[in-house]
């Protein structure tokens, strides 16, 4: 009987441990990028997401563009001591980086063709897209440096003030098309992971 009530115990521990892990991986699973589907631009962001101007202190002259991936915000830097802040969509774990860029391309209704790399994460993925409302891009796209990020729109409104992309930050596209019409090519991005003391 002892053995029959510790192998019981044991089947118990080991289903218990199979539903928490099963549990914790259907949590953090990845949607990844959805191509085809078209934004539902009357979607509602929380107060927290949606376009607004704010008090912000920096040394950074206004035009440039402030990237805060810990709080999920992009500044554009205004006159005053104001900001216009817009809630976005950061790079998942692992998909995060810093530095400072300038944006070197802009385009409208931008075509994609994701890299190998993110081909290789999601093979489903097509090889190119023609830009369009179901274009993972969204409505507009700034390309920063030389690198493969960018910041753009998106087909997924509810991700903004996730962590979700593989490095790019996303926006509504009514709000990257906001940004798009405010910033020239040549614009300085900073970028930073930690807010500034």
């Amino acid at each position: 009987m002892p053995s029959f009530r510790r192998l019981l115990c044991t089947t118990s521990a080991i289903i218990a441990l199979a539903l928490s892990t099963a549990h914790s991986f259907a949590q953090s699973e990845d949607p990844g990028d959805q191509p085809g589907l078209v934004a539902d631009d009357g979607y509602e962001l929380d107060p927290e997401w949606r376009k607004q101007v704010v008090y912000f202190r920096t040394t950074e002259p206004p035009g440039t563009i402030i990237v805060s991936t810990a709080e999920r915000h992009l500044y554009l830097v205004q006159p005053g001591g104001r900001a216009i802040r817009y809630g976005i969509g950061v790079g998942r774990d692992g998909f995060q980086w810093q530095g400072l860029l300038s944006i070197t391309k802009k385009a409208e209704w931008p075509d994609w063709t994701p890299p190998p790399e993110m081909i290789q994460r999601q093979p489903y993925l097509p090889r190119f897209m023609a830009g369009g409302p179901g274009n993972p891009l969204g409505a507009r796209a700034m390309y920063l440096g030389t690198t493969v990020y960018r910041i753009h729109g998106t087909n997924q409104p509810w991700t903004i003030g996730s962590k979700i992309s593989s490095g790019c930050f996303r926006l509504v596209n009514a709000d990257v098309a906001d940004l798009f019409d405010r910033v020239p090519v040549g614009t300085k991005v900073v970028v930073r992971q930690k807010p500034e003391l």
